[in-house]
């Protein structure tokens, strides 16, 4: 009995492992039936190609994300840079029709959409070819709800002249973008380089505001100038670009600005109780190269380097915003005194003598001719050497009390002339031809211009002696 009963669960054991190897040969079967099948369907018939398994990628540029300006941003939340490959827009709200401002365009800046009503921070970095070397650049926009002119503000194109920057935040917080008709464009720092190390000048000792319209195969000047020339002022409809004096010397708050161009000179009739100095600008300068490719540009010089004053910043901001009011891009006007003069001439007089300058005059006064300037006192021997003015004008800039060496301009004198004496033209089209256009490089990469120290180059002065120890 025991033998019948081992023989007969050794037999049961044989038919169940029989059946569980037929049941797993059916079962493996039909899976390769079934991916047979499956190959089958998604195979695309002989000539023609598979759909593509990738969405559809969008059609439109990201969107920039609308900020308050004036809300610190925190350092633990860095914005994030600019991406390579378009993102899908996120979803809109949506918005009635009859409240929708459909004539108004959103702006396209630096790869970004930025819709009507926005505020926000975009970044702007000279090149790839700079990666590692050049830091990015914010840029703040402030599109409005309403068509209008965009306005750019640049500062800092010389490193070292701190007021601009402070210039560029107080006017770009204080807009409201549903208030604002057109756009505002503020670079708080062009020349970011020059800023961290508080200098003028960038690394190579070249200055950025004499490479303009820039050169994409040329010098690092000028290729910097070229990307930030083409990247952002070919979207502004007008510029003003802020300076300050140089080697410690100080300006009075003032609009440079090439008269003889009737845009420029219509644009510099709404910064209200201003003083103007009719300078066409040098050849290279930010504000020149704009003018000539028709975007109408006025330099603000105010105040010196390396320090902030409140006196030149508060003057400065007042007529921003009221030349805002002027463009019709903004509905707020502001109380001006008298209107400044208009000076077409300028000269700068200097000591014949070194030693210690000691000024007797004020920045801003009016002075006669043969009127004591100021003294410069040999401190070994006592003898002191007077500055007389050569002729009748306005103290529009001058040093500060240092020591000055033979033939250092310590003065900046303003002279009036008759407006009829300047020829008045238009300037719709470019009066030059760009050095990207030509295939040659501009001549400011001789070996002359490396140094840009304008007291080692007096042949680059003019004749006129044009200011050059600021802009």
């Amino acid at each position: 009995m025991q033998t019948n009963a081992t023989t007969g669960t050794r037999g049961g054991l044989i038919i169940s492992l029989a059946l569980s190897i037929a049941l797993g040969t059916a079962t493996a079967a039909a899976t390769e039936t079934s991916a047979v099948e499956t190959v089958s369907e998604v195979t695309a018939p002989a000539g023609e190609e598979p759909a593509s398994p990738l969405p559809d990628q969008p059609d439109h540029l990201p969107q920039a994300e609308s900020v308050d300006l004036g809300d610190p941003v925190s350092p633990e939340e860095p914005e994030p840079p600019r991406p390579a490959v378009a993102q899908p827009e996120p979803p809109r709200e949506v918005i009635p029709a009859e409240a929708e401002v459909a004539e108004t365009p959103p702006l396209i800046l630096l790869g970004k959409e930025v819709r009507p009503s926005t505020a926000t921070r975009l970044s702007w970095s000279p090149a790839q070819s700079f990666e590692g070397l050049a830091s990015p650049t914010s840029v703040l926009v402030v599109h409005g709800a309403k068509p209008g002119p965009a306005l750019c503000l640049t500062a800092a194109l010389h490193g070292d002249e701190i007021n601009g920057v402070e210039i560029v935040r107080r006017v770009l917080y204080a807009i409201a973008p549903e208030e604002l008709s057109g756009s505002v464009i503020g670079v708080p720092i062009v020349n970011m380089q020059g800023f961290q190390r508080g200098s003028r000048y960038l690394p190579d000792r070249r200055d950025l505001n004499r490479y303009f319209p820039g050169y994409e195969n040329g010098s690092a000047a000028a290729r910097i100038a070229f990307s930030f020339f083409n990247e952002v002022i070919q979207h502004c409809s007008a510029l003003i670009d802020l300076h300050t004096g140089s080697f410690d010397r100080t300006n009075l708050p003032q609009l440079r600005a090439d008269l003889s161009n009737q845009a420029v000179l219509d644009l510099t009739q709404g910064f209200g109780a201003t003083t103007i100095l009719h300078s066409a600008g040098a050849v290279g300068t930010l504000r020149r190269s704009a003018t000539e490719h028709g975007i109408p540009a006025v330099t603000i010089e105010a105040g010196g380097p390396i320090r902030l004053q409140e006196e030149a910043i508060s003057h400065s901001v007042k007529s921003i915003k009221t030349l805002m009011n002027h463009l019709g891009m903004v509905d707020r006007r502001r109380t001006w005194g008298a209107r400044e003069p208009v000076y077409y001439e300028s000269r700068w007089v200097r000591a014949d003598s070194g030693g210690i300058l000691q000024s007797v005059v004020k920045l801003g006064e009016r002075v006669d001719q043969d009127e004591l300037l100021g003294t410069v006192i040999n401190p070994i021997t006592n003898v002191s050497t007077s500055i007389l003015s050569p002729f009748p004008g306005r103290v529009l800039g001058m040093a500060y009390d240092q020591v000055v060496m033979p033939g250092y301009a310590a003065y900046h004198i303003g002279i009036n002339a008759p407006i009829e004496e300047l020829p008045i033209h238009d300037s719709d089209q470019p009066t030059s031809t760009p050095p990207e256009h030509t295939g040659e490089e501009t001549s400011l990469d001789s070996p002359v211009a490396d140094d840009t120290d304008a007291e080692q180059q007096p042949v680059l002065e003019s004749p006129v002696d044009e200011p050059e120890y600021d802009e």
